[in-house]
């Protein structure tokens, strides 16, 4: 039992240890776009290559971009940023299955824990976007909405890129959650649907516009309330 305690305290400074590398990290690093999708999706998927494109877009307007550091979609976006002008963010997990960090990460952090990874996810960001992924992609959407949905974090855009793959879990979310009274018609609006790499930057750099106006003492930070 003793052993157990002494383990459970340790995990408590290892915890805020994460949380103090990541802050202090990041804490210079400015307005950052967070993009979440499948670490199987390959190169050659169209998914993949609007990713990348839509990063670049981002890095050329000056914004960071932050991953999930791995594979797939994490490293078209990471690619994408990598190659423009903006700061490349990868926030990397320890798995069983080591996931190794993609190569274009100007900024590369390591995470024990997936819940202090998240709020560095959040922490900074003026946006999501989410492209076609699994579980994790899922959980991160949902995890969003909710935060935004509660007034835990300020609102801003959750951005779902690919139409075809999207569509599916809006119609349910419309015929099932709605129409059952489990969420608000407010609630939809909370998400933007669209295919073009282009359109989606145009939605975030007018959002960042607009807080700027408003919050002009807090330009370079992200969706902390």
């Amino acid at each position: 039992m003793e052993d157990l305690r002494t383990s459970e305290a340790w995990r408590i400074f290892r915890i805020q240890a994460e949380l103090i590398d990541g802050i202090e990290t990041l804490n210079a690093l400015g307005p950052a776009v967070t993009v979440f999708g499948s670490a199987r999706l390959p190169p050659d998927s169209v998914h993949y290559r609007n990713a990348m494109k839509l990063a670049r877009n981002l890095s050329d307007a000056g914004f960071a971009v932050v991953t999930g550091g791995g594979p797939g979609i994490m490293e078209a976006a990471n690619r994408g940023c990598h190659a423009g002008n903006g700061t490349s963010v990868g926030l990397n997990i320890h798995l069983p299955q080591e996931q190794a960090p993609n190569p274009y990460q100007d900024v590369s952090l390591s995470f024990r824990y997936f819940f202090v990874r998240k709020l560095m996810f959040v922490k900074y960001a003026i946006a999501f976007v989410i492209c076609p992924g699994g579980f994790g992609t899922m959980d991160e959407l949902f995890e969003a909405l909710t935060l935004v949905q509660t007034g835990k974090i300020r609102r801003f855009p959750i951005v779902l890129l690919g139409t075809g793959y999207w569509n599916g879990l809006l119609d349910w979310m419309r015929t099932r959650m709605l129409e059952e009274g489990c969420i608000g018609p407010e609630d939809l609006d909370l998400l933007h649907l669209c295919d073009d790499p282009d359109e989606a930057a145009r939605i975030i750099t007018t959002h960042y516009v607009e807080i700027s106006k408003e919050f002009p003492e807090e330009r370079r930070t992200g969706s902390r309330p």
